[in-house]
């Protein structure tokens, strides 16, 4: 797609905002390339974004945000508007598993997510070698069992040393601190099975093979304080047969955990992911 701006509105659900913004772009000549609206009637609350031919708007995103202000105010919006050649910057976070880490860079690597990856942090150097194949820095931060802070704070500078927008755990297995999940609101991204709160702990998938469960999946959501409880950003499921093994599920289980994180990262990146206390507004193709 051609250079464009996306414009993101939450706000209290009244009558006129559709009618105030297409009005602000018929102004300006914007072309609209993609419009999504919803009410939620429960919380009476209005979510909108759209897709705005860049060229077609004589005014840059900067005056954009400028002449947009007062409608913003007029209704009280929460709101913001990006322009789509300035790709955010992401780090990614691994431990020893490459499977989500590795979809990742070759999703990068191949276009199919417009971002800069600026760099890859993990705890062990097992996948120091599959990285800087892909040219991406590898920041390896050991985190020892008995005091974990000083670790988190150098992960903490690493992080804002690169101006990062998206922190991803791709399957990075330690529990960020409270601190850094205020700090990085709604900007850090994790992945983990959806048998939670079920088979809590070591090997899952051996613990439902064991049970007989008949469909297995993943959810992506931003991390919070409360462990794997943030807003949703995506899920999938996969059905299993009673003739799967325990190493059949494993496998199917990265598969989905691959491809629910990518597309996941994906929606945040375009700005399609719209947090309401801890629920989700998600405007996917």
């Amino acid at each position: 797609m051609k250079k464009h701006y996306r414009l993101v509105i939450s706000c209290p659900d009244r009558v006129g905002i559709v009618a105030a913004v297409s009005q602000f772009l018929n102004e300006r000549q914007g072309s609209i390339i993609e419009a999504s609206h919803h009410t939620d009637p429960e919380q009476k609350w209005f979510f909108m974004r759209h897709v705005i031919d860049a060229e077609s708007l004589k005014i840059s995103v900067e005056e954009f945000r400028e002449q947009f202000a007062p409608i913003a105010e007029q209704f009280d919006m929460s709101w913001y508007v990006n322009d789509s050649s300035d790709k955010p910057k992401v780090m990614l976070l691994a431990t020893k598993e490459s499977h989500c880490l590795n979809d990742l860079l070759h999703r990068w690597h191949t276009g199919e997510l417009s971002c800069d990856i600026v760099g890859v942090i993990a705890n062990h150097e097992e996948l120091r070698s599959m990285v800087e194949w892909y040219k991406v820095p590898y920041h390896c931060i050991p985190v020892p069992k008995d005091d974990k802070m000083p670790a988190f704070q150098a992960i903490e500078k690493c992080i804002d040393d690169s101006n990062a927008d998206t922190i991803v755990l791709a399957r990075y297995m330690q529990i960020f601190p409270e601190y850094l999940c205020e700090k990085y609101r709604h900007r850090v991204i994790n992945i983990h099975h959806s048998f939670l709160p079920s088979f809590i702990g070591a090997k899952p998938y051996h613990q439902a093979a064991v049970r007989g469960v008949k469909l297995i999946g993943a959810t992506c959501h931003y991390v919070t304080a409360d462990l794997d409880a943030g807003p949703i950003i995506e899920q999938d499921v996969i059905r299993v047969r009673h003739s799967h093994t325990a190493e059949d599920m494993v496998r199917l289980g990265k598969d989905i955990e691959k491809l629910v994180l990518s597309r996941g990262l994906r929606y945040h990146l375009e700005d399609r992911v719209l947090v309401h206390g801890n629920k989700t507004v998600v405007f996917s193709e």
